[in-house]
């Protein structure tokens, strides 16, 4: 049959997912993960730790910093955590408190993806072809099917899995480009809504650190509402381009214009990122376009082609950013829903039994190491956990495991319930790869969370300097890196401070004895030595410096600052290369 719209689909093929189900599957999403987690290296920490500089008052509002570095552009998002922290910090842990509010973005973005995707379902185009003798799928049922397809796709996309769960500015910026999404895709139905959020968006997308990106999708939306024929989107042109020009306005105001264009490209690599992070969903995504090629212009296609060609387009021009192509998984999500009227019986069986045999397989690896780290046993396994996170000691809360069991035999039940019954709903084939994406997201977050935290966290290397430098000291820094500067202000009390430009470092003899960590008697300084008082008029009289412990094993010596004297060096014990260096002042 030659026609422009590819989708046959029966009445019997939109049999409603159960709103229950949608639930528990999302919460099992978005809640592990909140509680009872450091925040993990890089982004993750940095971020906390520009909110935390803001709770505690040691940074203007309007210029974010650590140890005297400022932000990149991103005042939205540490707005929003510092405000968490200070609203919700007598009930939990500051970290706990700055992660609530993200994780209510990201049930926001599902959200937002459900009722976007609704919308375009409804759309004439997007509608099945009516059968000659009536049984055809209602408007409503399909447009509700699409939809609970969209939500499950992007549930199942690896890339948002850990991204997605993070306290960073990228979180906001998802937030915003699905609140993109609903706006371009709602137009005709809720005006007020569609103009709401498009006003809301585009700005708090430029006020989260991607200017560019909001302009673009701007310029998307514009060239999207002058296309269409409906009298509605055309209507909605002022309002997309009053929310560019705010998104502008916006940037320039706080100054988060920032050129992060890449001068090189690693073909190889940016394929590779884009075949797994998107992965189930650009498959899919692309054989909706194929399908529906003939529609390419009508709103249920173009819409979401739009923003996720923006989203792709600026992770390219990074140099392959993953953060950036986060920002194109809902988009995609949409693109791979209206893939499922037209998949083959066949494709959507293979896709089961990957799903299957895949996520099972990763349940079983999860269980059994978290058996060799409880037990010893298998003795083999046991061993590679100790040779890679040496110093681990393994512990277990009985509420983790209950957890974790509910979630596996909720898995088993999900595998008999989608090989037993269902077989003709449209979003079958969706079904086991989300459930397998929330499962491995829950064993992660239960079995193994205290042996990711000490793998991924500073806290085991801030624990190991709390030893060394005394309680609330005053400490300097020469090199650390803006996650080692945070892991200082989330992990400890300690004040840290840049160390001064005029103070040099030089190397040392050939070998340096540790220190002992206090020396009451005067020492005399190096020749040379900067006086400790025109270095640092605040009295801080402890330093860390950053150090690649590379350098010590090819025979490079340590370094020594003239008026300082080494004391340790502190290691992550997952990382064989990153390492910090602790001095003292020579006392007069």
């Amino acid at each position: 049959m030659n026609t422009p719209n590819p989708a046959l689909v029966t009445q019997r093929a939109v049999q409603a997912l159960p709103r229950l189900a949608l639930w528990l599957l999302c919460a099992a999403y978005v809640l592990p993960g909140i509680f009872g987690r450091d925040p993990w290296k890089n982004a993750d920490v940095m971020a906390v730790g520009y909110m935390l500089s803001l709770h505690q008052g040691d940074a203007n509002w309007l210029q974010p910093m650590l140890a005297g570095v400022g932000s990149t552009g991103s005042l939205l998002p540490y707005w929003i955590g510092a405000g968490a922290m200070q609203l919700l910090g007598g009930w939990l842990d500051l970290t706990v408190a700055a992660r609530v509010p993200f994780a209510l973005m990201l049930a926001g973005t599902l959200a937002l993806v459900w009722y976007g995707t609704l919308n375009l379902a409804r759309t004439e185009a997007a509608q099945p072809l009516a059968f000659a003798f009536g049984g055809e799928a209602a408007p409503v049922d399909y447009a509700r099917t699409i939809a609970d397809a969209s939500v499950l796709a992007l549930i199942s996309a690896l890339g948002l899995l850990q991204l997605g769960h993070e306290t960073t500015p990228e979180l906001t910026q998802l937030l915003a480009t699905s609140m993109v999404l609903y706006g371009l895709a709602a137009g005709p139905y809720k005006p007020r809504r569609s103009r709401l959020a498009l006003v809301v968006a585009l700005p708090a997308l430029a006020a989260s650190g991607a200017v560019t990106t909001a302009l673009l999708l701007a310029a998307a939306g514009l060239w999207i509402c002058l296309g269409s024929r409906d009298e509605a989107m055309r209507r909605l042109v002022g309002w997309v381009a009053v929310a560019g020009l705010l998104a502008g306005l916006t940037g320039w105001a706080l100054d988060a214009w920032v050129w992060r264009v890449a001068t090189r490209f690693d073909i190889v690599g940016v394929l590779r990122l884009l075949a797994w992070f998107t992965w189930p969903v650009w498959p899919m995504a692309l054989w909706t376009l194929w399908q529906w090629r003939r529609q390419m212009l009508r709103r249920h296609v173009a819409v979401p082609l739009a923003v996720a060609s923006v989203a792709t387009g600026v992770s390219l021009a990074m140099g392959g950013s993953d953060r950036a192509l986060m920002l194109a998984l809902p988009a995609l999500a949409v693109l791979a829903a209206f893939a499922l009227p037209t998949l083959r019986r066949s494709v959507g069986a293979a896709i089961d039994w990957f799903s299957v045999f895949f996520f099972s397989a990763c349940a079983i690896a999860i269980w059994v190491i978290y058996a060799a780290m409880q037990t010893g046993t298998p003795p083999k396994i046991a061993a590679n956990v100790t040779k890679l996170a040496p110093g681990f000691e393994a512990s277990s809360h009985p509420v983790q495991l209950l957890l974790a069991l509910a979630a596996t035999l909720a898995w088993l039940w999900l595998v008999r319930w989608r090989t037993g019954r269902h077989r003709h709903a449209l979003w079958k084939s969706l079904v086991l790869p989300a459930g397998g994406v929330a499962l491995c997201w829950m064993l992660l977050m239960t079995l193994w969370l205290p042996l990711l935290d000490y793998a991924r966290s500073y806290r085991p290397m801030m624990q190991r300097l709390a030893t060394v430098l005394p309680p609330k000291a005053c400490v300097l820094h020469r090199g650390l890196t803006l996650p080692q500067i945070a892991a200082v202000l989330v992990h400890t009390q300690h004040r840290v401070e840049v160390l001064p430009a005029d103070a040099r470092i030089d190397r040392a003899e050939p070998a340096i004895d540790r220190a002992p960590e206090s020396s009451e008697a005067p020492e005399a300084t190096d020749d040379g030595a900067v006086d400790e008082t025109s270095l640092d008029p605040a009295g801080c009289n402890w330093l860390l410096v950053s150090w690649d412990d590379r350098r010590s094993r090819e025979g490079v010596s340590l370094p020594q600052l003239p008026g300082w004297r080494y004391v340790d060096k502190v290691r992550r014990p997952t990382d064989r290369n990153e390492a910090v260096l602790v001095y003292r002042r020579r006392a007069r």
